[in-house]
């Protein structure tokens, strides 16, 4: 697991001014990767790193010449489009790219002057999903979250008995994935209301969110070769904000025997902005099962893991309606947890998902699942928050909802601050619900 370095030091200030605004999600220390372009300009998308309001061009950098070894190959991979080629290489690469450019960043560098004509506005650019994903697994790490929707269809029996021993997951689609920013139409699917005798086809009636991180995979493992879990976070390129779309009542007709199907895979939404576990090694924090539970079986275990395996990334789920919007008024925080709740770690998400050979690739995608956390104010899926649709949410302006309508529009925030070290984000993940499409 990543040590503490110079590039944590939280007196290090940078040339570029707003990267010193209080409450900036991009300090100095900070230094996320993303895919962008110029606003409206045809340009190619390539790799950029996130500082204050301004986005540092990978490719303008290496075209430079001023950076050397590790740290030059591994601008020119973040050149391309999409991270693959970066994430492909490795820590090695990656830390020496991120001491680089923190130097190259720090007040008073040399590189200013080569490196100022580098810069684009945040707010003159469009994003891409950072990565092309090959493979989308969706992991179900809160206890929780697990709890709460078990209690709503199991009351006798909420968790399932596999849950304290395995991290449980599907394999999602990866096609559907979108950046922060889209809108996408209301899905449409078969459901079956309670005392009808047969389905129907219609718009989702039921239409939640579900707040998660997701993980891109890094550099990937051989077939049949497993990852243990002293490995697992070298193998880890680093983490965003996810919305894992739901629709609640298509859902429930479909899920049983094999799980979610169409109630998933019409859109997932994830942030520009890819924060390294180098970044997050100030906020790591320690990782353990309840003393009652069953502890983790033995490829699921390390000293390291217990030590500091888990985050203390600290999220929120904010919700505008059309109402709202209409009458100036900005979002409204609905719910908020941390990630220090879940129940199983990254590197456990990255040892169990390859203790059977599978092999992952660079690029690849793993989704946390709902962070909800241990009270009903930190439940993080309106299908918790609402009881399953029993107890409405109440909004400042009067307004309620159980489940979303068409126009909502829902931001993720993600962020960590401790005492000592620079206060550092993720910027936002945001979509909006259209109306359905017609039926024929």
């Amino acid at each position: 697991m990543t040590a503490l370095n110079e590039t944590h030091d939280a007196s290090l200030q940078s040339w570029v001014a707003s990267a010193q605004q209080a409450g900036t999600d991009f300090p100095l220390q900070n230094l996320p990767f993303g895919s962008f372009r110029r606003q409206g300009s045809g340009e190619a998308f390539r790799g950029g790193v996130a500082i204050g309001d301004q986005i540092l061009d990978l490719a303008a950098l290496a075209a430079t010449g001023t950076l050397q070894g590790d740290a030059a190959a591994a601008a020119q991979a973040g050149a391309a489009p999409k991270l693959n080629a970066l994430m492909a290489l490795g820590p090695k690469a990656w830390s020496a790219l991120r001491l680089a450019l923190s130097r190259g960043l720090r007040a008073g560098a040399a590189e200013q002057a080569a490196w100022q004509a580098c810069l684009v506005p945040q707010g003159q650019a469009e994003y891409a999903v950072p990565a092309q994903i090959g493979d989308y697994t969706d992991f179900y790490t809160s206890i929780h979250h697990a709890t709460n929707i078990g209690k709503q269809f199991r009351p006798d029996n909420p968790l399932l008995p596999n849950y304290q021993w395995v991290p449980i997951g599907y394999h999602g689609r990866s096609s559907s994935i979108v950046v922060s920013g889209q809108a996408f139409k209301r899905p449409v699917g078969q459901t079956k209301a309670p005392d009808a005798a047969a389905p129907s086809l219609g718009p989702c009636k039921r239409l939640d969110i579900e707040l998660e991180l997701g993980v891109f995979i890094g550099t990937g493992n051989a077939l049949s070769e497993p990852v243990a879990m002293a490995d697992a976070e070298d193998h880890v390129f680093g983490i965003c904000l996810l919305n894992d779309w739901s629709a609640r009542d298509i859902q429930a007709w479909e899920y049983q025997p094999l799980g979610p199907f169409l109630s998933k895979n019409f859109a997932s939404t994830v942030s520009p902005w890819i924060v390294t576990l180098e970044a997050l090694a100030p906020y790591r924090t320690a990782f353990a099962h309840p003393a009652a539970d069953p502890q983790p079986l033995p490829y699921l275990q390390s000293t390291a893991n217990s030590a500091e395996g888990a985050f203390d990334i600290q999220l929120a789920f904010d919700l505008q309606t059309p109402r709202m919007r209409a009458a100036g008024q900005g979002y409204a925080t609905v719910a908020q947890t941390s990630y220090r709740h879940a129940y199983w770690t990254v590197a456990q998400m990255v040892a169990h998902h390859t203790v059977n050979g599978c092999n992952l690739q660079p690029g690849d995608f793993m989704g946390s699942g709902t962070l909800s956390g241990p009270t009903l104010d930190q439940a993080c899926a309106l299908i918790e928050l609402t009881l399953g649709g029993k107890k409405p949410v109440e909004l400042p302006d009067g307004e309620q909802r159980t489940y979303l309508e068409d126009g909502d529009s829902v931001v993720l925030r993600g962020w960590c601050e401790k005492p000592g070290f620079a206060r550092l984000g993720f910027g936002i993940c945001e979509g909006t619900v259209l109306p359905a499409r017609p039926l024929n």
